[in-house]
């Protein structure tokens, strides 16, 4: 038996064969060409052909997964529109003289690096998906068939990474589990694998290989590990462990369509965080009551130019509709920090988490914030939204929004643009600034929402990304339940709600003490949304525990 670990994408129990998908890319050689009028037309036309075989993946994608996770195929055509994609390809057809499947290769090659160098880890993933256009176009260039990895079986799929397009392909109903060399938890395969609910280990580097093909496996996603040829005693426990997730998932999903409400009567709203409206399906699958966080910046971190007024609405539209009437609470630009956008041109900061981030470029480059607040006041005309500005520290940061906020209804009315009037405008708590004002910021706004990561980094002083802090990195610090139970109640004398969004909001540890306090919200990933629930309707919450604040 040969055990490895990697990184868990998603938890279960996978026991199968593996069939590992085997891929060889094809080394391009430099040929030049005399006529490149002819060649830029063979690459325009290669183009077009690659965007409409994306449009008829889409239509196929959305009915085997859904739309939501169908949408990287749009996101994939709107690559191939990219002007400065574009530009590279026909600059080294027409100055070096190349032919288009070279010069396609060496953009691809190019901007994939590009990517991958980035700081955050979101733009990093997007290599793939840059690589995974190129590879289209040059096939279509070759007159190459485009073939999708068909397995014969349910099966364990192996590979050492694999394309979006050959992952939304894949026939959800023969997949057990996921297996990767490489990519990360923003690949598309993670993606899926969460929203299809499937036990996934990414990063399992050179302990996975080629030879695995057809072998016998069992995958613990709960714990990223991997027994290849498990011997007897392994098979039974993990066969065990298999049937106890199994009973405990049907207990969970029985809890579909049940109140969050505890033994004694103490409700709660529980919601779902996303980061791109892909994830939409495993909101709606997992039954959150709304999004309670909808990351509006991966909208700006996919792409190589500010996204348009037009563009935002669309996407801002769709998860309104395709949440009926639930609540979708979206949160303005958070870029900054570690989420770094090139055209942006942000300054070099030695201490960029202080730095200029979030609401502070949306208040020094107000045509850019306008531009979001357009497109999601219109989008209010279509659904329940809310807005939630970040990274708040001062009463005077949330009247001039409010101002700007003002303006931005003034030209839609003015204009004949419908929206909706009485739109929630909120704020994250995230700075201890917030925190001790929140008295006198709840009477401007019309809720709270906790980012309890930030807020934790701030309060005590310990950066949450530096793994040499990580013994002094604590969520549960006396400090924080102090500052949540100070907001809680600021927030309730002024008749606003109050939630978290951040990472503790999922701690089921916490659950008991976060209904006490007064929190009316809890927003987490979409897989948490049903052990939580269960939480909830197990607890008898009394009064408040004196010794959660010593």
């Amino acid at each position: 038996m040969i055990v490895i670990k990697g990184k868990s994408v998603f938890g279960g129990i996978a026991i199968g064969r593996i069939s590992y998908l085997k891929k060889s890319r094809e080394i391009v050689k430099r040929t030049i060409i005399s006529d490149t009028r002819k060649e830029l037309a063979r690459f325009e036309a290669a183009r077009q052909a690659a965007i409409l075989q994306l449009e008829e993946l889409y239509e196929q994608a959305a009915a085997k997964v859904g739309e939501a996770n169908a949408m990287i195929i749009q996101i994939h055509q709107m690559m191939l529109e990219d002007l400065d994609y574009l530009e590279a390809v026909n600059n080294m057809i027409e100055n070096q003289g190349v032919t288009a499947e070279y010069a396609t290769s060496v953009t691809g090659d190019s901007f994939s690096l590009k990517f991958s160098s980035m700081e955050d880890e979101y733009m990093r993933e997007r290599a793939a998906d840059v690589l995974d256009i190129s590879e289209r176009v040059i096939k279509i260039l070759r007159k190459e068939k485009q073939t999708a990895p068909s397995p014969k079986g349910p099966v364990i799929i192996a590979s050492d990474d694999l394309a979006p397009s050959e992952t939304i392909q894949l026939d959800k109903e023969m997949v057990l589990s996921f297996l990767t060399k490489y990519g990360s938890l923003n690949s598309h395969t993670a993606i899926l694998a969460r929203t299809m609910n499937i036990p996934a280990v990414i990063g399992l580097q050179d302990g996975l290989t080629e030879d695995w093909d057809g072998k016998t496996a069992v995958v613990d996603g709960f714990t990223g590990t991997v027994y290849l040829d498990p011997d007897e005693k392994t098979l039974e426990e993990m066969e065990e462990k298999k049937r106890r997730e199994e009973e405990k998932k049907e207990l969970l999903f029985s809890l579909k369509g049940k109140e969050n409400i505890t033994k004694d009567g103490k409700a709660i709203q529980l919601y779902a965080n996303i980061g791109n409206s892909s994830d939409i399906g495993a909101v709606l699958e997992n039954d959150a009551g709304g999004i309670g966080l909808f990351r509006s910046e991966f909208l700006y971190l996919e792409k190589s130019d500010y996204p348009t007024e037009e563009e935002q609405f669309s996407v801002y539209k769709y998860v309104a509709e395709s949440l009926a009437g639930k609540k979708v609470i979206i949160r303005t630009l958070d870029i900054g920090a570690d989420k770094q956008v090139p055209y942006f041109d942000l300054p070099k900061e030695e201490n960029p988490a202080l730095g200029y981030r979030a609401i502070r470029i949306c208040l020094t480059r107000k045509e850019l914030f306008k531009t979001q607040l357009r497109a999601l006041y219109r989008a209010s005309a279509f659904g329940n939204i809310s807005i939630m500005f970040p990274m708040i520290t001062s009463l005077k940061e949330v009247l001039e929004i409010k101002e700007v906020a003002a303006e931005v209804k003034a030209e839609l009315k003015k204009a004949g643009i419908p929206y909706k009037e009485n739109l929630e405008l909120g704020i994250m708590l995230e700075t201890p600034a917030a925190v001790l004002i929140s008295d006198l910021l709840a009477q401007e706004v019309d809720f709270f929402s906790v980012g309890t990561n930030d807020l934790t980094q701030y309060t005590t002083a310990v950066d949450r990304q530096n793994p040499m802090l990580d013994k002094f990195y604590d969520p549960h610090h006396l400090s924080i339940l102090r500052m949540l139970k100070l907001a809680a109640d600021n927030a309730h004398k002024n008749g606003k709600w109050i939630g978290i969004c951040g990472e503790l909001a999922g701690d089921l540890s916490l659950t008991e003490a976060f209904l006490s306090i007064g929190i009316d919200e809890l927003s987490v990933s979409p897989a948490l949304i049903l052990p939580l629930r269960q939480k909830v309707r197990e607890s008898s919450v009394g009064p408040v525990n004196p010794d959660w604040f010593l």
